[in-house]
C-alpha cells in the first residue's frame, strides 16, 4: 500500500506505526466499499464526509472498541485521508470524549493508548521508542517523571529491579515488567547517543538530558488528540498505577515503598480513589443504582 509506504520512508514512522495506520486504512476502505457498495479508490475517498466517518465508527464501536481506541482510530483514517486527497478539505469531526470530573485514574487501554499516540508521531524512532520507555516507566513503575529521566546508564542492564533515586534523594527499589524492560532495551538499541554508566539513560533531540517538559508536551498534544481529559498527564500514569495496583489487592504499606512516600497518609488518598471508582462501577451496572 502507497500510504504504508509513505509513512516509512516519507514520515519515518515505526514498523509498529505503519502497520497500525494501515490496518486502519484498509479497515476504512473495506467499510466504505461495503457501505457505498462501490470500488474505493483516491477519487472515492475525496468524497467521505464526517458522517461516513461517524457510521465507520460506530462500526468499529460494535467490536469493543474504547473512547480512546476510537479516538486513536479516527486520528489514523484522518491522517489516510489527508494524504489520499492532499489540498482537499477534510471532513471536520469531533472525536470522542472520556468524561470530565473528578480526578480519576485513566483506565490500562487509555495508559496504553496514550503511550502508543506520544511514540507514533515522534520526530525519529528513536525518540519514539524513547517516550514509549519513559512512559512505561510511569505506568509499569510508579516512576514519578522526575525519577523516570534521572536514570542513568548504570541501571542497564535492567534486571528484575531497578533502583531509583526519589525526593529528598530517598533510594526505593522498584520491580520492572518484562514488558517496561522491553521498552528501555529497545529505546538503548535505536538511541543515537552512546549510553555511558554515569549519565543520563534518555537523552533529548540533541544529546543532553531528556527534560520532563518535552514528555508533559508530547502528552499533552496526544491527549487532544484521543479526546482524553485535562487531568491526563504524565502523572496521571503513575496515579493509575497506583490505583490499579490496590484495587487488585496490594498492600498500602508495600505500595507506599514503591511509591517513595515518606508517610502511609499520602498513600491512603488512593483508598479513598478507589472506593470513588467503585461507586462509579456500581452507579453504572447496578438495576437499581
Amino acid at each position: 500500500m502507497l500510504w504504508a509506504e509513505h509513512l516509512a520512508r516519507d514520515r519515518r514512522r515505526s514498523v509498529h506505526t505503519v502497520r497500525a495506520y494501515r490496518a486502519s486504512a484498509e479497515r476504512l476502505t473495506a467499510f466504505l466499499g461495503g457501505h457505498w457498495g462501490e470500488r474505493i479508490d483516491r477519487a472515492a475517498l475525496a468524497r467521505v464526509t464526517a458522517a461516513d466517518l461517524r457510521a465507520y465508527l460506530a462500526q468499529r464501536r460494535e467490536s469493543g472498541l474504547g473512547n480512546a481506541s476510537a479516538a486513536r482510530e479516527l486520528s489514523a483514517v484522518r491522517g489516510f485521508l489527508a494524504w489520499a486527497n492532499a489540498g482537499a478539505e477534510q471532513p471536520r469531526m469531533r472525536g470522542p470524549r472520556v468524561k470530565a470530573g473528578v480526578p480519576r485514574p485513566i483506565s490500562p487501554a487509555e495508559a496504553i493508548a496514550l503511550a502508543e499516540e506520544v511514540a507514533d508521531v515522534a520526530a525519529e524512532p528513536w525518540i519514539g521508542a524513547r517516550d514509549w520507555a519513559v512512559l512505561l516507566l510511569l505506568y509499569g513503575a510508579g516512576l514519578r517523571i522526575g525519577e523516570a529521566v534521572a536514570l542513568t546508564g548504570d541501571v542497564l542492564p535492567v534486571g528484575e529491579t531497578i533502583r531509583v533515586t526519589g525526593k529528598r534523594a530517598k533510594t526505593r527499589i522498584v520491580p520492572v515488567l518484562p514488558q517496561v524492560r522491553a521498552a528501555i532495551d529497545a529505546y538503548v538499541v535505536q538511541t543515537p547517543w552512546p549510553v555511558v554508566r554515569a549519565a543520563p539513560l534518555f537523552r533529548g533531540a540533541k544529546g543532553g538530558p531528556l527534560s520532563p517538559v518535552m514528555i508533559r508536551r508530547s502528552v499533552q498534544a496526544a491527549r487532544a488528540r484521543l479526546g482524553l481529559g485535562e487531568r491526563t498527564t504524565p502523572h496521571a500514569l503513575r496515579h493509575s498505577f497506583a490505583t490499579h495496583l490496590l484495587g487488585r489487592g496490594a498492600d498500602l504499606r508495600a505500595l507506599q515503598e514503591l511509591l517513595g512516600h515518606a508517610s502511609l497518609s499520602s498513600t491512603q488518598v488512593y483508598t479513598q480513589v478507589d472506593a470513588a471508582h467503585l461507586m462509579d462501577v456500581y452507579r453504572n451496572a447496578h438495576p437499581r443504582a
